[in-house]
């Protein structure tokens, strides 16, 4: 069985969970403790040297990280990848935005804030990607008042990958009532089949 190798908390992880859950993918899942500094041990190194979750056993021995990447493996075939050439285009194009122009911010600010606590030094830094997370948002919110969803018509790793973060953007200290494009998407989103909240833990089929 696939075995994700998660810390539950991060949004990241989310999106694996979120994406096979949807699939009906039996997966297991091994928390790994980043608060004490697990995944920078020699042992998780030797199943991901870049030392971050998650990272997928695929089977004995096979490893997988990169949550876009992941999330890619499993949907290839599926609907959440369009048949479009546009569309998967358009769909590739938000993820790419997620993690270079939204998650170094939003998802960041949100580990600072809630979970790890502010580095000494970088209270200043803090508040420059929380401006930076806004930029972001208001971005998807323009993109949100013309299509339903990122990729177009219908629901795809690019609403998956961008609402793992967004959605609980407020935990960083980000409004986001100022974005009702953004808070009628999540709506969207919560209503598709087999939605999983972050919180939600699962155990042998996803």
């Amino acid at each position: 069985m696939i075995k994700l190798h998660q810390f539950q908390p991060s949004g990241n992880c989310y999106k694996v969970r979120l994406l096979l859950h949807q699939l009906s993918i039996p997966f297991e899942v091994r928390e790994v403790d980043l608060l004490a500094g697990e995944a920078r041990t020699p042992e998780f190194k030797a199943i991901n040297p870049i030392a971050k979750t998650p990272t997928v056993e695929l089977e004995p021995g096979v490893f997988l990280a990169e949550s876009n990447a992941i999330l890619w493996y499993f949907a290839e075939g599926t609907p959440f990848i369009p048949s479009d050439r546009l569309e998967r285009a358009r769909m590739l194009q938000w993820m790419f935005f997620e993690q270079y122009s939204h998650e170094p911010y939003v998802a960041v600010a949100r580990a600072w804030v809630s979970l790890f606590g502010v580095p000494p030094g970088k209270e200043k830094e803090l508040e420059e990607r929380i401006q930076k997370g806004y930029v972001a948002l208001d971005v998807m919110e323009g993109e949100l008042r013309k299509r339903p969803f990122f990729a177009g018509a219908h629901y795809s790793l690019a609403d998956i990958a961008l609402y793992a973060y967004t959605h609980v953007a407020e935990e960083g200290r980000f409004d986001l009532s100022r974005y009702p494009a953004i808070r009628s998407w999540f709506e969207r989103v919560q209503a598709q089949p087999r939605h999983l909240r972050i919180t939600d833990t699962v155990t042998g089929l996803g």
